[in-house]
């Protein structure tokens, strides 16, 4: 269970918004860039501190006070791989996996790197992939753990169509077999419906409208969202 209220002061307006979401639930937070879904995030994974509020994941507390980044069990993707470079595939995926977690998850990695295609590039070094290689092993790393709750920021931004597809078709299988909660932050309607049967719509850092996503695309709160959900 993800219960969090967050106040951060950005410098034209203020965040503030309520979450909730149930173990393994799918929720989004959508709506146009500016309008603090990132800072939503980065402030649930530890990158930001609230300037009010409260973030509780379960029965651990992760704010206030701040609770240090290596006791926050959870999983963060943004756009950006931050991959380590000169470590291989492989080295990258268990970077944070100790020995007793490697072992007592040796068949699943297995399962992610067969999954996800890397098998001819697990012993290659991550600075020589293409970026929806790069996208895939990130994607490998983030779920290695097994984590409770999951965040993606953006994580299909500027992939071909073809490998968002793809990589969401795995993302929603393995969401069924592991139940993680799963909080992502997009503004491109397709992936959001394909992944999030549930979405809070964000407008200058307040939500403008809350609920089903079928509800939102046929009867959109503002013109902001409605040119969102626009046919391209």
């Amino acid at each position: 269970m993800l219960d969090a209220h967050i106040v951060k002061r950005r410098r034209s307006f203020t965040v503030d918004v309520r979450i909730r979401a149930a173990a393994g639930e799918r929720l989004a937070i959508f709506g146009p860039s500016g309008a603090g879904k990132s800072s939503i995030l980065s402030c649930i994974a530890g990158l930001e501190r609230p300037d009010a509020g409260e973030i509780r994941v379960g029965e651990t507390r992760y704010f206030p006070p701040p609770l240090p980044l290596e006791r926050r069990f959870l999983a963060y993707l943004t756009q950006d791989d931050l991959l380590f470079p000169h470590l291989s595939v492989a080295e990258n995926v268990r970077f944070s996996l100790s020995a007793e977690a490697e072992r007592k998850n040796r068949d699943w990695v297995a399962e992610l790197r067969q999954s996800l295609g890397l098998e001819a590039l697990w012993h290659a070094p991550a600075g020589r992939l293409s970026g929806g290689q790069a996208r895939r092993a990130a994607l490998a790393r983030m779920l290695a753990r097994r984590p409770p709750l999951v965040l993606l920021d953006e994580p299909f931004a500027g992939l071909d169509r073809q490998v968002v597809r793809e990589l969401i078709r795995l993302l929603d299988r393995w969401q069924e077999k592991l139940r993680f909660t799963l909080l992502l932050v997009g503004h491109e309607a397709e992936v959001v419906e394909r992944l999030c049967p549930r979405v809070l719509a964000l407008e200058q850092g307040r939500v403008v409208q809350e609920g089903a996503f079928a509800d939102l695309r046929a009867k959109p709160a503002t013109k902001v969202l409605a040119q969102l959900l626009a046919p391209l």
